[in-house]
């Protein structure tokens, strides 16, 4: 092969590596943005629940006034939930306060039959339930985007892309739900 032969090939090597990496940053690009679009919804499902929890307060206060260090509880975790910005890691931490704080709530429906039986309560605790259904669709709709941006990030070769342009490795969201729909389990 000729010197101008081994150019062309070198040439035509450089172009295509050239083009594979840009199709494969593009692509992380869009995968990144999947990525903050899912979180997005997850957010503005996790709002809506903050949006429901002082009305859930309220109306429980109205039965169990008695029961203030669970009421403050759940305002406290919902304050922190709200206001933590931060990333999923961060927020799933205060999520997890807050899921206890609202079960200890719902549980004190067990105690007062009246609040059990009230229909603002009923649909308060109907809202949640849907609202925690929307969330968990959210979570692993957001989760299964950060799966897919993760494996391309660690697999060869658009890992060499990945960090030339320095693109990380996105935090997964893991929670409990509130509250579940359905029965509890009969006792055995």
């Amino acid at each position: 092969m000729n010197a101008s032969g081994a150019f062309l090939v070198a040439a035509v090597a450089l172009v295509v590596l050239l083009l594979g990496g840009a199709v494969s940053f593009n692509r992380f690009v869009s995968q990144r943005n999947h990525v903050r679009e899912a979180w997005a919804n997850v957010d503005t499902e996790l709002r809506r629940r903050y949006d429901l929890i002082p009305n859930l307060v309220e109306t429980v206060r109205g039965y169990a006034a008695h029961e203030q260090a669970t009421l403050e509880a759940v305002t406290r975790a919902r304050t922190a939930a709200a206001g933590d910005a931060g990333p999923p890691g961060s927020q799933a931490s205060t999520e997890r306060g807050l899921v206890r704080s609202l079960r200890d709530l719902l549980a004190l429906a067990e105690r007062y039959p009246d609040l059990k039986a009230n229909e603002r309560f009923a649909d308060l605790q109907d809202q949640l339930v849907e609202t925690e259904d929307r969330i968990q669709l959210a979570r692993r709709i957001y989760n299964a985007n950060v799966r897919d941006l993760n494996r391309r990030v660690q697999a060869f070769p658009s890992n060499v892309v990945a960090a030339v342009m320095r693109i990380d490795e996105a935090e997964y969201f893991e929670i409990e739900e509130a509250i579940r729909s359905g029965p509890a389990p009969a006792a055995v």
